[in-house]
């Protein structure tokens, strides 16, 4: 060991050890990675619509990298604006409605299109008035024709005038766009890429959340026949037992079907599953510690019983707890992936890669196999990131590691 290396305290000791583990911090990295997108949020995905939920049917299940000209007409209906925050949490409806177009073709007053119809080649024509695309209409009014202008009644029952000529050019310049779908688009003709991201938020708030449940409920349960011992500790390990005995999934299925299929019951079901493990090792490290002199010490100050697990033996188990935590992350993923998988998870039209892979799994062996293929590929990356920083933690906390 290094001399400027000799009084290092053992948690930078384990940090080095940890940084030192290629594996373990490509695991990190794509950790941050996928906070900051699940953050981010609405503000990078390609449609920001709450819940990628655009939906254009005549574009369903095309190819990764598919590219369509887009008619943007603005919909005959008021459409809230939120700020930034708003957004990036809740996402922004999009007040226009998107029509695929293999050409079109501006005459006097209105454009004829060309609308795409799939991937059967079918086609259809349209025609829509200019002034129907660039403004919000009221119900129950007409444009009305006015030689080189239109009239029309807003949204706000607001009578105005608008000519012809500002009409094509601000089609031409704002209402023609060409969109691509970087990774294709599902059967409802929504973005692939746009649901795979915010299925990032609800695998982690998953992990997370249930990580926290299970961390409140395994620490204090295992302190408490740690410390206690005796009948207490009897009727801690009895307890442990009879959850350890149950099958995980099928505690889980009894849990949803107790408190219901809603977001927040999803999680805390996950969460109260996964407590155990955690319980049985916090229990072991205790019952280790309490016969320590620092132990003893304290008690004989006078320093109560919750001081004393708090403040003096809990932070000795802080290695165990953390190694531990990163694999429940990693299994809480999983569990969510397979209730979604299942049906019984996350409902539509909140996007979930286990729903995805529910959706599409039929497609494996044909050309949309891409659909069940990224959110597995999405999966396991995650998944594998939090084993390898799980396993990472375990060799850097390993008190038989050897000194760098």
């Amino acid at each position: 060991m290094k001399e400027q290396e000799k009084y290092l305290s053992p948690n930078k000791r384990a940090l080095k050890r940890l940084l030192k583990n290629k594996p373990a911090v490509g695991g990190l990295i794509v950790i941050f990675l996928a906070i900051m997108i699940a953050i981010l949020g609405y503000l990078i995905v390609p449609d920001s619509t709450p819940d990628a939920n655009d939906q254009i049917l005549e574009i369903a299940t095309e190819q990764p990298s598919f590219s369509k000209q887009m008619l943007l007409k603005r919909k005959n209906r008021s459409v809230q604006q939120r700020n930034i925050f708003g957004k990036m949490l809740f996402g922004q409806d999009n007040p226009y409605q998107m029509i695929p177009i293999n050409s079109y073709k501006i005459d006097g007053k209105s454009i004829i299109c060309e609308v795409y119809g799939g991937t059967s080649g079918s086609t259809s024509t349209d025609t829509i008035a200019l002034a129907d695309v660039v403004h919000p209409i009221k119900a129950g009014t007409s444009i009305i024709d006015q030689g080189n202008q239109v009239s029309l009644t807003n949204l706000d029952g607001k009578t105005i005038e608008v000519s012809v000529d500002d009409l094509v050019k601000t089609v031409k310049d704002k209402h023609l766009k060409q969109k691509t779908y970087f990774l294709g688009t599902d059967k409802y003709g929504r973005d692939n890429l746009s649901r795979l991201i915010l299925g990032i938020r609800v695998s982690l708030s998953v992990g997370l959340i249930a990580v926290v449940i299970s961390l409140l409920i395994g620490i204090t349960i295992g302190s408490i026949g740690g410390y206690f011992g005796g009948v207490v500790d009897d009727v801690v390990m009895w307890l442990i037992n009879v959850f350890w005995s149950i099958p995980l999934l099928l505690l889980v299925f009894a849990l949803i079907l107790a408190f219901g299929r809603e977001f927040w019951q999803i999680f805390l079901a996950v969460g109260l599953t996964m407590w155990v493990e955690l319980a049985r090792i916090v229990r072991g490290q205790i019952l280790s510690l309490r016969e320590k002199e620092f132990v003893e010490a304290a008690e004989s100050l006078g320093f109560s019983n919750f001081r004393t697990i708090v403040r003096h033996i809990l932070p000795n188990t802080v290695g165990p707890v953390v190694v531990i935590t990163a694999a429940n992350f990693a299994t809480a993923i999983i569990i969510e992936a397979g209730l979604s998988f299942l049906g019984i998870g996350v409902q539509p039209p909140t996007p979930s890669w286990g729903t995805m892979l529910n959706e599409y799994y039929n497609y494996v062996g044909t050309n949309k196999a891409f659909l069940a293929i990224f959110p597995g590929l999405a999966i396991s990356i995650l998944v594998l990131a939090f084993n390898l920083v799980g396993n990472g933690l375990r060799d850097a906390m390993d008190v038989k590691t050897r000194a760098l």
